[in-house]
């Protein structure tokens, strides 16, 4: 057992989307988040770039004595998840792929994929591809332009709902009913994918399975928290934090300030 904080880091805010599923399900977990905003975003980087920014977000949060860390960013599952199970002598867990589902799930044999380009050119995302979509159409579309609009607060925007619109499109008119969030910035767009795609479309957020994951990797290496109060969380980021503290305020309802690093 061990009582030590879990650590979660991404490229900016987009985190928070699995910060947030994590803490439903290990609600007495104290969790610390990083969002490296300042090197935002990731997804067009180079894997050297980005393999250099998540060696030190981690060496941050083992400063930190995190137990467990969580890479809450496609793109560097991609480039640096092997990197840092070689360096670091803790349990790391990574965005994977959400192509499985999709492709179990879908009726029309044709998904639609939205993720950043540094996704795409990872290993892990044609490994997944390879395993388990070869008999489904993959519709893969880079979401230029989509990550940058969340770190700005610009959800809500008309310029969010028109790039959205010309990115789904093609898929929604190829017939795919399955729609697989690369990146986790994406779900807080969720609302405006929704007033776009028709109702027989199936969204799928990968949150919810890195959040049991977490929770199956805690139990298993007996890292559970044995307190039974509730989780005490902390924010960090290496740049501006208008957009973070206002997302951390919708999803929990309370003003938590983010610490600048």
């Amino acid at each position: 057992m061990n009582n030590n904080p879990i650590g979660i880091f991404d490229s900016g805010v987009g985190g928070l989307s699995v910060w947030d599923k994590v803490s439903q399900l290990l609600p007495t977990e104290d969790i610390i988040y990083l969002a490296d905003s300042l090197n935002c975003p990731y997804g067009s980087k180079s894997p050297k770039e980005v393999i250099n920014l998540s060696v030190k977000n981690t060496e941050f949060l083992l400063s930190k004595n995190c137990k467990l860390i969580i890479v809450a960013c496609n793109t560097a599952t991609a480039s640096a998840i092997e990197v840092l199970r070689q360096k670091f002598n803790v349990p790391f867990v990574g965005m994977e792929p959400a192509v499985k589902p999709a492709a179990e799930n879908t009726h029309t044999g044709k998904i639609g994929i939205l993720a950043t380009k540094g996704t795409f050119e990872g290993r892990l995302f044609k490994q997944t591809s390879e395993k388990y979509a070869q008999h489904v159409d993959q519709l893969i579309q880079v979401g230029e332009g989509l990550v940058e609009l969340v770190e700005s607060n610009q959800i809500d925007s008309q310029e969010a709902f028109q790039l959205l619109k010309k990115y789904l499109t093609p898929m929604i008119e190829a017939n795919a009913d399955q729609i697989v969030l690369g990146c986790t910035h994406y779900p807080f767009l969720i609302p405006v994918i929704e007033q776009i795609i028709p109702f027989n479309i199936q969204i799928i957020d990968p949150a919810p399975a890195i959040a049991v994951r977490t929770k199956n990797l805690l139990q298993n290496n007996k890292l559970e928290n044995t307190q039974n109060a509730q989780g005490k969380y902390q924010f960090f980021s290496s740049g501006e934090t208008q957009t973070i503290d206002l997302l951390i305020e919708k999803l929990t309802g309370k003003t938590i300030r983010t610490i600048v690093i």
